[in-house]
């Protein structure tokens, strides 16, 4: 399992200027076509989403008092997106993001679809990592412990691991009883 914080992840500013992505991880990491990604995006201002075709995307609202509202012509109008809750959605589609009440900051896990699958959800208890799949666990609030590492997760930290990790076994544990985290889990297809 590899550590990662919001706080020295580098951010890369999106071309059309609407905001900043925080990459935590792109798998395989060779720069092509990847089969998974995990990153924060910080949305800055109303705008369409960039299109991904063959991708399945997972967004779930971090910070934002107003939340983001997404729209899509034609299959649903101004769903509003609630912190900690996932939305699921196929990259082919056109979206546009309003938000109500200025930036907000987003958990974006998308898959290449037919290549993987993703279940994101939101936790309080522990959590015990299949083996054979990857993942990304991401806290909200309270403190967190992964297997026998020492090192204590706080909010705007996380883990990653890849399908060859051996990560069975190794569950994360809440250590606070405020304790809340998102759980991607990533299984490869058949």
């Amino acid at each position: 399992m590899r550590h990662f914080d919001i706080e020295t992840l580098p951010a890369g500013q999106w071309r059309n200027g609407g905001g900043a992505t925080r990459e935590i991880t792109s798998q395989p990491p060779d720069g092509q076509q990847f089969g998974w990604r995990a990153s924060i995006a910080d949305i800055d201002r109303d705008g369409p989403f960039s299109l991904f075709p063959g991708i399945d995307r997972t967004l779930t609202l971090l910070a934002g008092d107003g939340g983001v509202r997404l729209t899509c012509p034609g299959t649903f109008e101004r769903l509003p997106v609630r912190t900690g809750e996932p939305f699921a959605f196929s990259g082919d589609l056109a979206i546009t993001a309003e938000l109500p009440s200025g930036p907000c900051q987003v958990l974006n896990i998308m898959v290449r679809r037919g290549r993987w699958t993703a279940r994101v959800s939101r936790v309080a208890g522990p959590v015990a990592p299949p083996s054979a799949h990857a993942g990304v666990f991401h806290v909200l609030r309270g403190r967190w412990q992964a297997g026998h590492d020492e090192h204590v997760l706080a909010p705007g930290q996380g883990l990653w691991w890849d399908q060859s990790d051996h990560t069975a076994g190794q569950g994360i544990t809440p250590l606070s009883p405020d304790a809340a985290a998102l759980w991607a889990d990533l299984t490869p297809a058949a």
